[in-house]
């Protein structure tokens, strides 16, 4: 198992999230081990961006997308924490949401954390994935280029990988841009289109 290295992470988010694609996210919880290839992303990027948290500047709550490349970044939206990866090139801002993975190991234990019996629903939208993954607050920050004993990225076994776009989901003002990145026809991708 090898984590992508901070370089992975300096580059432009869009370039990032189209590559987080395929990428494997862990959460260890204790002695479970929870994790699902990532199969939706969304990148984000700071004052130019109307759709990012970073758009107004840097504040308290969003300065993790102003720093160093490679840590979570995770905040609430609806009652829901959501999972970032900050992601940008030396001097810019930006980072990656992961909208969606496909569960591969303690699916047992996210149908408990959901109260979900359709594993097709469980992890199909950023808010499911972290109630399924038990990511809280408590993780923001979290250093995903190396590996730790409550939160991994990993690499997975390459494969090809069929990558469509779209907008963003769920923003009132978006960039012209397709900033939503996601695997064709995988069932676990919380929109089609």
């Amino acid at each position: 198992m090898k984590a992508p290295s901070r370089d992975f992470y300096a580059r432009d988010p869009a370039l990032v999230a189209r590559d987080l694609l395929g990428k494997v996210l862990v959460r260890k919880l204790n002695s479970e081990v929870l994790s699902g290839r990532i199969v939706e992303t969304e990148a984000y990027y700071g004052r130019n961006d109307p759709a990012s948290r970073a758009y107004k500047g840097k504040k308290k709550f969003n300065e993790l997308m102003f720093k160093e490349v490679g840590k979570v970044f995770i905040y609430m939206v609806h009652t829901y924490w959501l999972l970032n990866m900050v992601a940008h090139p030396k001097g810019c801002v930006g980072a990656v949401l992961i909208r969606a993975i496909e569960p591969i190991h303690g699916i047992e234990f996210m149908l408990e954390n959901r109260n979900v019996k359709n594993i097709q629903d469980l992890t199909n939208g950023p808010g499911k994935l972290t109630k399924a993954l038990a990511i809280t607050k408590e993780l923001n920050g979290t250093d995903v280029t190396k590996m730790n004993d409550q939160l991994m990225l990993i690499k997975a076994e390459e494969e090809v990988i069929d990558v469509c776009t779209s907008n963003r989901i769920g923003v009132k003002v978006d960039l012209p841009q397709e900033l939503r990145f996601f695997v064709r026809g995988n069932k676990f991708v919380s929109r089609a289109s």
